[in-house]
């Protein structure tokens, strides 16, 4: 009888915790799709990866186009790119500063976290300088955990906009998202 009992809490235990994982990945997924964009003191984009012939990759080149376009429409005069140096020994932020200058951008309009090593960390640094408000820049899977880390740093304004790129990697990465956010709730 006892047996039959924990075989039936373990089996309830099992569907809650599959249905919250359900419903929490959906509401990140439709949050990231839902692009909220305002006038705003920043942009930001966040840093990825730098192939190694110095170049951006696909997914970093999406993000930096979506703040070129939120940018040219006159949403901030001040585009924030951040990252550090990733394996292929560049630095994201130099590289991310140079394809923005290359398109046209002022180099007195971009400014360069090279501290920004992680989301969170990305969070802090934009802090320290104080903004009313920000435009997040990322893939659509990061923008809710993004949001929730400039929150917790003391940001409230916070917009978004996701990168107009998919791959099949975005499926692991949206289950690292769900406990990523978690993570960051209780940091």
């Amino acid at each position: 009888m006892v047996k039959k009992n924990l075989k039936k809490i373990l089996l309830w235990v099992v569907i809650v915790l599959t249905a919250w994982f359900t419903i929490h990945t959906t509401v990140i997924i439709a949050d990231g799709l839902t692009d909220n964009v305002k006038p705003a003191d920043l942009i930001i984009v966040f840093g990825n990866e730098v192939l190694p012939t110095g170049e951006v990759s696909d997914r970093l080149k999406a993000r930096l186009d979506k703040a070129l376009q939120i940018f040219r429409q006159g949403y901030s005069k001040t585009i924030m790119v951040s990252g550090g140096t990733g394996k292929s020994g560049f630095d994201e932020a130099d590289v991310m500063k140079k394809y923005l200058t290359n398109q046209g951008v002022a180099e007195t309009q971009i400014l360069e976290d090279h501290n920004g090593t992680n989301t969170f960390k990305t969070a802090q640094n934009v802090a320290q300088l104080k903004p009313q408000s920000v435009i997040l820049v990322s893939q659509y899977f990061h923008i809710s955990r993004a949001k929730l880390a400039f929150w917790k740093n003391g940001i409230q304004q916070t917009y978004s906009a996701h990168a107009d790129y998919t791959e099949l990697r975005d499926v692991p990465s949206i289950i690292r998202e769900f406990f990523g956010y978690y993570a960051y709730l209780f940091y």
